[in-house]
């Protein structure tokens, strides 16, 4: 990384691109698999994505990290768990995943359709509990589901979806400032 932060033909923009193919994707590839996981266990993964965003930015190590973050727009790796994990709920519960997992949560249906009851899923396995905790996808699912605002639940097409979820995962992060 420190050979592509100190070359001069490469502007901020590259770098970008260059740091979300090389780093990013990595630290996002299975990640939902981590859920649970330690602030202590994840720190490593942090590290990465922090020195990622020095690069981008040219920022020194001094430097405090969550304004960095915060200008580039990118979620911490435990909202980035967050996030993977709620888009492949939206996947299940709208058909777009496999069997294999959509079979793993179950939608709570109302008797009534009700506008002010939004849907939520029902909590999974509990013997899956018992044995994962509440990192097992079947749990980790609807309980983070049932945790989102109504209006983001509500969403039906993927892409805002995805898109209000970025926002609230963000704003939930940084809304005390830095």
């Amino acid at each position: 990384m420190e050979d592509w932060s100190n070359s001069s033909p490469f502007k901020p923009y590259p770098h970008r691109t260059l740091s979300s193919c090389f780093i990013t994707s990595r630290l996002d590839y299975c990640n939902a698999l981590l859920n649970g996981l330690s602030k202590t266990a994840l720190h490593p993964l942090q590290t990465i994505q922090n020195a990622a965003a020095r690069m981008i930015t040219r920022s020194r190590r001094h430097e405090h990290i969550t304004p960095i973050l915060y200008d580039l727009h990118w979620l911490p790796i435990h909202q980035r768990i967050t996030f993977k994990i709620l888009i492949t709920a939206f996947k299940c519960i709208h058909g777009m995943a496999p069997s294999y997992l959509s079979e793993l949560i179950t939608p709570r249906v109302p008797k009534r359709a009700l506008r002010s009851k939004p849907f939520t899923l029902v909590p999974g396995n509990t013997n899956n509990k018992k044995h994962y905790g509440p990192t097992a996808f079947s749990v980790a699912a609807p309980d983070l589901w049932n945790e989102l605002p109504p209006g983001i639940r509500m969403i039906t097409n993927f892409t805002s979806f995805k898109s209000h979820l970025k926002t609230h995962l963000f704003q939930e992060h940084y809304k005390d400032g830095f």
